[in-house]
């Protein structure tokens, strides 16, 4: 039995090294079957222009059989949300934390520098609670849906695995769109397939 135990181990080990060679993302820890995972952010976590069934946190929960907690909040920016996550931390004591947070502050024209400077607090705390995260790219305003360029600085700085494109690409196609900022129920779907992708990518489930 012993013996049986330290191969699973050493498997685990030589599967998190073979898969963090393969990907530029950095790698994170397998989730276990009783995992939690708090889905923090604003309406794109929410799931606004869909029901909250339809949100991509419940639709990630049956994805990958894990439990994920819906912490967003409409409208919120990232001020208020550093100010937020102690709490959910303390309280739900995550394996992961997906963070999603910022577009409130490119809408209402806050400063580039201290949304970085909140986003980067809100990854130290994270971890500071035993959580890993991982960054989900926000877009900023404009004619072109592009990600705003500072979550893949944060993602390069922090070492924090990134979904860089599907939040742009989904809202960049008006078929996935409830309304100029907000996917449907599809698009969340969407969403929530392209996180399962990078948390597989990662290591932190399985290929199969």
């Amino acid at each position: 039995m012993r013996n049986r135990i330290l191969y699973r181990t050493l498997l685990s080990a030589i599967l998190l090294l073979v898969l963090a060679a393969c990907s530029d993302q950095p790698a994170l820890s397998p989730l276990p079957a009783d995992a939690v995972i708090l889905a923090f952010g604003d309406s794109l976590t929410e799931g606004v222009g869909a029901n909250k069934e339809q949100s991509y946190p419940a639709g990630l929960a049956t994805l990958i059989d894990r439990r994920v907690i819906n912490a967003g909040i409409s409208g919120e920016e990232s001020d208020a949300g550093l100010a937020r996550l102690p709490d959910l931390l303390a309280t739900w004591q995550p394996d992961l934390v997906i963070l999603g947070h910022g577009g409130n502050d490119f809408l209402r024209k806050r400063d580039t520098d201290q949304t970085k400077a909140h986003l980067s607090q809100m990854i130290a705390l994270a971890r500071e609670q035993g959580s890993e995260v991982v960054l989900l790219g926000i877009p900023r305003p404009g004619l072109l849906v592009r990600t705003h360029p500072l979550y893949d600085e944060l993602a390069q700085e922090l070492e924090v695995p990134l979904q860089a494109k599907a939040i742009a690409e989904i809202l960049a196609d008006k078929t996935l769109k409830s309304d100029q900022i907000h996917p449907n129920a599809q698009g969340y779907r969407q969403l929530a397939e392209a996180i399962e992708r990078l948390l597989r990518q990662a290591g932190a489930l399985s290929l199969g």
